[in-house]
């Protein structure tokens, strides 16, 4: 586990942004591409509008990079609670990335199984970025508490249609397209996410009741208010 604190949201999406950064161009420089799967919320927000700015946007050959996405709702894609919505507005159009480089979630098909055929069929064996926060619940990407994708192990990406927050109707990577990712950067910031945090990096303690957990080993940001339950012993 790599958990890092810091002293609020705007430190910690600097951090974040950096990471993204140093991770992806170590992907470049192995193979001369790199892939780099977005979440939705406001802390990957701040993430996004930190990879846009000057001068980081200028440290990154973007054109090499493709874009995916860990989860999305079930709304068109220009929808206020699309997640692919938010990403164009804070990170593709500002980088100017090319829309043959972003790979989205089609969240409005009415078929959602073949929404998931789609992008099965489109996602690499093996992500070399994928960035997550968490909910208040421990949720991660659409991955919530006591729901059967926590027990997949075969499927990568899966349609959810009893989400227990709205909308209902979700797309999200499964736990296996989560362990198969070279890096997984978990964010989280704000008092309200200090009990979600806890209980995933607890020593002990259930995926089912803590999705967040399924990603316990990798690297974790938060800031001070989200680390605030987090017991000494933690790491």
């Amino acid at each position: 586990m790599s958990l890092e604190i810091f002293a609020d949201a705007g430190s910690l999406a600097e951090a974040a942004a950096d990471r993204v950064l140093a991770h992806l161009a170590a992907a470049l420089a192995e193979r001369g591409r790199a892939t780099l799967a977005l979440s939705g919320g406001r802390t990957p927000e701040g993430l996004h509008e930190r990879l846009a700015s000057e001068p980081r946007r200028a440290r990154l050959d973007w054109s090499k990079v493709a874009i995916y996405f860990a989860d999305e709702r079930a709304v068109p894609p220009d929808d206020l609670e699309s997640n692919f919505r938010m990403a164009r507005v804070t990170l593709i159009d500002p980088l100017g990335i090319a829309p043959r480089q972003v790979h989205r979630m089609k969240g409005e098909y009415a078929d959602l199984d073949a929404a998931v055929e789609e992008y099965a069929a489109r996602l690499p064996k093996a992500l070399d970025v994928v960035v997550l926060g968490v909910g208040e619940d421990g949720h991660v990407a659409s991955l919530f508490p006591r729901h059967a994708l926590l027990d997949e192990r075969d499927a990568r990406v899966a349609a959810v249609t009893d989400s227990p927050k709205p909308p209902p109707r979700r797309l999200t990577l499964t736990p296996p397209a989560l362990a198969d990712t070279a890096h997984v950067l978990v964010l989280a910031s704000g008092a309200g996410k200090a009990g979600a945090v806890a209980a995933a990096l607890a020593p002990a303690g259930d995926v089912h009741d803590v999705p967040a957990r399924l990603v316990r080993e990798r690297e974790w940001l938060v800031d001070r208010a989200a680390a605030a339950l987090a017991g000494p012993a933690t790491p």
